[in-house]
């Protein structure tokens, strides 16, 4: 599959392919562990198969998020922050349906969905860090941090936002670029991004 992406105000179109395991080149390997994984190959990993660096570092970015001594619902917390505020429609879909395969709490996704609080103070707390670090690129002030550490994290935990917020960038700007189309299975989770402003 093709996909052509107009470029707002320019005159030029840029094509990007839905690439298959068969026709994925250097990548094909990869999305074949893909399918392995979840049953069917994503199209954003067959989008990020262009370039099998990409790929490679996406997978390999996440694989290391899930090493961290955080639960799967506080990756989720940093991983679904970050994909509300860059507006990846793709990535609140399937971050959504993920979270509900892992019996994460409703009103957790709900709140993540929505940027509003979780009722859970440390969740909370963790959300706000993640949103912090993610709009103030990461010059968090000495009262954020100490936020986050009374709240029951640790210092290892700051850095390890910021290799959440550095996963979801490789696969919210790729989405945001190609537009990929989502995958069938998170269709029921569909999420509207607010249009951006001009700046």
């Amino acid at each position: 599959m093709v996909m052509t992406i107009w470029q707002e105000g320019e005159a030029t179109m840029t094509d990007f392919t839905v690439h298959t395991i068969e026709n994925a080149g250097d990548s094909g390997a990869m999305l074949a562990d893909s399918k392995k994984n979840y049953g069917f190959v994503p199209n954003l990993h067959a989008v990020m198969a262009e370039s099998p660096s990409l790929l490679e570092a996406y997978k390999q970015v996440g694989a290391i998020f899930g090493k961290t001594n955080l639960s799967e619902t506080e990756r989720q917390v940093i991983a679904m922050t970050n994909n509300r505020l860059n507006g990846c429609e793709y990535c609140m879909a399937a971050h959504t349906s993920i979270m509900q395969t892992a019996k994460v709490p409703d009103d957790v996704i709900e709140a993540l969905r929505d940027g509003t609080s979780i009722d859970d103070p440390k969740l909370e707390a963790l959300r706000v860090f993640a949103e912090k670090m993610n709009l103030q690129r990461g010059w968090i002030d000495e009262s954020d941090i100490d936020q986050l550490l009374q709240a029951g994290y640790s210092k290892q935990t700051v850095f390890d936002v910021i290799v959440g917020t550095a996963f979801k960038v490789l696969s919210n700007y790729t989405n945001h670029i190609a537009q990929t189309p989502l995958d069938e299975p998170f269709e029921k989770n569909v999420w509207q991004a607010e249009s951006r402003s001009a700046s």
